[in-house]
Parts: structure tokens; sequence; C-alpha cells
């Protein structure tokens, strides 16, 4: 079935947005399970161990940064999908407009525990 329409045409910019929240969300999740796994097990999933590195700026920045990516990169996917399958005229803008308001209340909601995690509220 060919595409009706995509942000992910070759060489458009939520195309390479796409793909570079893909990567990083990946490079991410990798070092985290790598952390979890490999290095520090027992540390890694206590409550205390988990505020005491959300009180580090890189670390916090980097869930963030996270929180941002996966919200973009969920958001535009599904959104893509579901034009693909036929979306069209008003339903398309009230989907993109639910869509948008849902991954920014995500944003905000994970900004706002990421703060109260690092004791910085």
């Amino acid at each position: 079935m060919a595409e009706r329409y995509s942000s992910f045409a070759p060489g458009g910019t939520a195309w390479l947005l796409q793909r570079i929240t893909a990567a990083f969300l990946v490079v991410v999740l990798a070092f985290h399970f790598f952390q979890l796994h490999f290095v520090n097990h027992a540390y890694e999933v206590t409550f205390l161990g988990t505020q005491a590195r959300m009180q580090n700026v890189g670390y916090f920045l980097t869930m963030v940064l996270f929180l941002i990516a996966g919200a973009f990169h969920g958001v535009n996917g599904v959104y893509n999908a579901l034009v693909n399958q036929g979306l069209d005229g008003t339903p398309k803008k009230v989907v993109l407009a639910v869509l948008v308001i849902a991954g920014g209340a995500l944003i905000v909601q994970g900004i706002y525990v990421a703060l109260a995690m690092a004791g910085w509220t």
C-alpha cells in the first residue's frame, strides 16, 4: 500500500528528527540496561540511588531529553500511522491536536516528577 502522506519522506525535517530521536532512545536505553544488568544492578534499582543520581544535572538533563525525544517520536509515529491509514480532513486536525496536547502533558508531568525525584521542587 502506497503512503498517502508521510513526514517520513526521506530528506524532510520530521524524517530526520524521527531517525535522530530513535537513535537517541536506543543509545540511552542500551546504556541504562548495561548499567542496570552488568555494572551496578543492586544500587540501580533502589529509590535512594535513583534519587541521588537525579540530583546530578547531567543525569537529570538526559532524563528530560529522553522524555522529550520519546514523546516526539511516539506522537509523530502514531500520527503518520493514522494518516497513512486514510485519516483526512477535520479528524486529522483533531487527532493531531489531541496527540500534541497529550505529548505536551506527558512532558510537563515527566519533568515535574523528575524535579520531585531530584528534590528540586
